[in-house]
């Protein structure tokens, strides 16, 4: 009978304490995502709200509820969103998709100790780091990386002289900053320098002064469908140089919207873009050989983008992140995301689609050149430039 008892207590033991296991396990994880899917900079954010419609219900075992807003492509929008993500507790905010909107929001969250995964890509993100930084994390790769690519195939091609047509905010400010030193380096001079909006209906001005200025080769600095302009307006007043675009204009609808005009440009690019044209490998190829087909089935052929691709990349951080976070805290709880923001920063060989990621305290986009590679815009498609490094 006394053997009985004890083996009844042992089983029910074992039964409460898998309850409790399975309980813990099923805290629901609450993230809160603001990217723009109208506005200027929609495009970005369609793709960004369309991958993450492919989130399973689950990630690593745990409830995991995704919250998308709008933010209209307005910094305004982007921090009342953050703000009421914030009230309501949740474990993490994602976005936004553009640099402006993801800097106002560092801001607006600061001191408030809730990790960020931002999805612009200024290098102002995430650096120089610091107490506002340290919660701050993103997937697309610092403009400082394409930028290299972009000088140094300007190299490769003889480039002597360079104009600059860049968006009269952050993400152009960024670049300007990017691109002047590293011109130097290279011996390449930069002669002028335009900005415009993208809201803008014409270029005409700044383009002639570009052309005029007799430069070797121009970088038009825009995110999205508005970095086709400057780029058509150089075709049609018959510029001969080449023409450079930022891997922020990397989306089928700039190609739809420029067409033919963009024939012959350049410009760095994530690697699941042309996932298909990379060597077997290739690091990132078997991340986007599952995502990329998986997207388009549901959202049409050509519809990949970077910008799908490196939100896609928030659910393979939180793959690895969520179970070591478990281990200190429930969700929805301080200590939980003090742990999230910890188990991000020692995320390592993390192959995904944005490029391999290794996080450290110094570096919270973890990203090396193996994130970008360098194609040519032919008959709208993305042609990989095999000879490019």
């Amino acid at each position: 009978m006394r053997q009985t008892w004890r083996a009844l207590c042992a089983s029910t033991a074992t039964v409460v304490l898998a309850a409790f296991a399975a309980g813990a396990q099923a805290e629901t994880v609450n993230v809160g995502v603001t990217v723009p899917t109208t506005g200027p900079a929609a495009i970005l954010g369609i793709g960004a709200r369309n991958a993450i419609s492919l989130f399973p219900k689950q990630v690593a075992g745990f409830d995991v509820n995704f919250k998308v807003l709008d933010d209209a492509s307005d910094t305004t929008t982007s921090v009342k969103n953050a703000n009421q993500y914030l009230s309501e507790g949740v474990d993490l905010i994602v976005g936004s998709s553009t640099s402006p909107q993801s800097l106002a929001i560092i801001e607006a969250i600061a001191g408030r100790e809730t990790p960020l995964i931002a999805l612009g890509a200024s290098s102002r993100l995430v650096l120089p780091m610091d107490d506002k930084r340290k919660w701050v994390f993103k997937t697309a790769a610092n403009d400082s990386l394409m930028a290299q690519a972009i000088i140094e195939h300007m190299a490769a091609h003889n480039v002597k002289t360079l104009g600059f047509i860049g968006f009269a905010d952050a993400y152009g400010d960024s670049w300007l900053n990017e691109i002047t030193p590293l011109a130097k380096k290279h011996g390449i001079d930069l002669r002028v320098t335009e900005r415009f909006h993208s809201k803008d209906n014409s270029v005409t001005g700044q383009v002639l002064r570009v052309i005029a200025a007799d430069v070797d080769a121009v970088l038009v600095a825009g995110s999205g469908t508005p970095a086709a302009l400057p780029h058509a307006t150089l075709t049609e007043r018959g510029y001969k140089g080449l023409v450079y675009q930022t891997h922020g204009a990397a989306n089928e609808d700039f190609l739809r919207v420029g067409g033919k005009a963009l024939n012959g440009g350049f410009l760095p690019v994530g690697p699941n873009l042309v996932w298909e044209q990379l060597p077997d490998d290739y690091p990132t190829k078997a991340a986007s050989a599952k995502f990329v087909p998986m997207y388009e089935a549901k959202f049409g052929e050509k519809s990949r983008s970077n910008f799908a691709a490196q939100a896609y990349d928030v659910l393979l951080l939180l793959e690895r992140a969520l179970p070591e976070a478990a281990k200190v805290a429930k969700p929805g709880t301080k200590e939980f995301r003090i742990a999230l923001r910890d188990a991000l920063e020692k995320t390592s060989d993390l192959r995904a689609n944005a490029g391999v990621f290794n996080m450290t305290p110094e570096d919270h986009s973890g990203l090396d050149a193996r994130a970008r590679v360098m194609v040519k815009i032919q008959d709208g498609e993305w042609v990989l430039d095999k000879a490019a490094k």
